[in-house]
């Protein structure tokens, strides 16, 4: 096979060549997603290194928020404990389009709330949890360039060194060198405006706000004035125009759009953070092109409406970790590595899509204004409400795995086993057969999957098997069905029991 070199300008000195294999994985960017990515790789034993151009944290001091799927995720590696303390817990209602509408009841999620923590603060925690498992994350270290055979990647940095793995993944942000050096198109929409947003103190009295606010009326969400307590609010007003957003908005730009909005200021003062942020919508024509990969915002970017961003990332890291682990380790079925994109990229469409109708809402005028009442009495019906919710935070993803029960293809609830909870045994990012009727075995997979036989589980069907990503790969009761989807998911059975695998049986 030939080779295809992507870079940026020719190999300093005219040097050719290939380096030698010293990791399995090369990561370009260390945010969120590319953190989640690392330590996944590393629960398979894949030699990865990160390499983030930044030296010190950029993203501004702003608060993000954690959605219920990946408050799920993030429990079931076991960090959830650790991320929670540095955090704070709001409901999980009135994400859509800034309708106030309480969260459904009995949201299917242990964890029904939004975790607000500030960027720096869960990039930081992500990245400690992959060097700990075992990733090396080099700063200061850009990639300029890179070159891929049959055989590996070679990759060359911004000094001119080369260095040489199986795979690169390109979770380098929406300006992705990875994407753009690789030649996949991002179609879509530039932005058309930007909205300010940043948490400060207001010095006027709540009762006078709450007097303006009432006076201008519906905005159908284009003023946002949210209390945290202590004269601390979450501020949200349309910018003036479409800015380099690498420069963050100062007070002042604050102070101004307030009074052209309102017609106060109302006594903003002391931010905690300031951001912006425009809706230019894009979607990769493609994630993969041989043996380089894009995940997060490098795939898609969207506005924050919802605060959908960050999640879409750190979900795509966890449906692809362990499939690229899969191909590495050398036992992944032929088309196992295709299903990243056939999953991840129409879920990732859906939420372009929600966004730009939530965009729309919010753009004002009659028309949008008038859509906006209606949707907020249709989400009075909990079959609307719940819909939308669900949408927003994750928990109604549903992979089209085929014909079967509405389970196959959706990720199971942190549900009580005998042992205590489900996502306590999904720690080591394996597959899991959970099995009601005590007559099944994972046989020759286990050195991939753990077997729980547990006639109590708290599940409405026979037998479930999960794929480390916490989705329903199977339903059912018959082993020889079971086997078959075993090797579809974890390969060819080992001829010999490697010892590795788990017996999770009730004593």
């Amino acid at each position: 096979m030939h080779s295809q070199q992507f870079t940026a300008a020719p190999p300093p000195n005219g040097r050719t060549g290939r380096a030698p294999l010293t990791h399995d994985v090369i990561i370009a960017g260390c945010g969120p997603t590319g953190a989640m990515l690392a330590a996944e790789l590393r629960l398979h034993g894949v030699r990865v290194l990160v390499l983030e151009k930044e030296t010190e944290p950029k993203s501004p001091v702003r608060i993000v928020g954690l959605h219920a799927r990946s408050l799920e995720l993030l429990a079931m590696r076991g960090l959830l404990d650790r991320v929670l303390p540095h955090g704070r817990r709001r409901p999980a209602g009135g994400f859509f389009a800034a309708i106030a509408k309480p969260a459904p009841k009995d949201l299917d999620s242990a964890h029904a709330y939004l975790l607000g923590i500030p960027q720096p603060v869960i990039e930081r925690l992500l990245e400690e949890h992959a060097v700990q498992l075992g990733a090396q994350v080099r700063h200061g270290r850009a990639l300029a360039g890179f070159e891929q055979d049959g055989e590996g990647v070679t990759v060359e940095l911004a000094g001119g060194e080369r260095l040489r793995s199986r795979y690169l993944v390109g979770c380098d942000g929406a300006r992705s060198t990875v994407r753009k050096l690789l030649g996949v198109g991002f179609p879509g929409e530039p932005a058309r405006s930007e909205t300010l947003m940043g948490e400060v103190e207001l010095g006027m009295p709540p009762e006078e706000i709450a007097a303006r606010l009432a006076e201008i009326g519906d905005t159908g969400g284009r003023l946002q004035l949210r209390p945290f307590g202590g004269g601390v609010y979450s501020v949200v007003v349309p910018a003036a125009g479409v800015a380099d957003r690498a420069e963050a908005p100062t007070l002042e730009d604050f102070r101004e759009q307030l009074r052209a909005f309102a017609g106060t200021d109302f006594g903003v003062r002391s931010p905690r953070w300031l951001s912006r942020f425009g809706d230019a919508t894009r979607l990769a024509d493609r994630y993969r092109v041989g043996r380089v990969l894009l995940a997060g915002d490098a795939a898609h970017i969207h506005p924050p409406i919802g605060g959908q961003g960050l999640n879409l990332g750190v979900q795509d890291a966890f449906n692809l970790g362990w499939k690229l682990a899969a191909q590495v380790r050398g036992w992944a079925p032929e088309p196992l590595l295709d299903t990243y994109q056939a999953e991840r990229r129409p879920v990732a469409a859906d939420v372009l899509d929600n966004t730009r109708a939530q965009t729309e809402l919010l753009s004002g005028g009659p028309g949008p204004e008038a859509v906006c009442r209606l949707l907020t009495e249709l989400m009075d019906l909990d079959e609307v409400n719940r819909h939308l919710i669900e949408k927003i935070i994750g928990i109604g993803v549903r992979y089209d795995l085929g014909a079967g029960p509405d389970l196959l293809g959706r990720r199971l609830r942190d549900i009580d086993v005998r042992q205590g909870r489900l996502y306590d045994l999904l720690h080591r990012g394996r597959g899991l057969l959970l099995d009601r009727t005590g007559r099944l075995t994972a046989g020759g997979w286990s050195d991939r999957v753990d077997h729980l036989a547990d006639p109590a589980a708290a599940l409405d069907a026979p037998c479930v098997l999960l794929r480390p990503d916490g989705h329903v790969a199977w339903v059912g009761d018959d082993q020889r069905d079971l086997d078959g989807h075993l090797a579809r998911w974890f390969g060819d059975p080992s001829r010999a029991d490697e010892g590795t695998g788990a017996d999770l049986r009730p004593a």
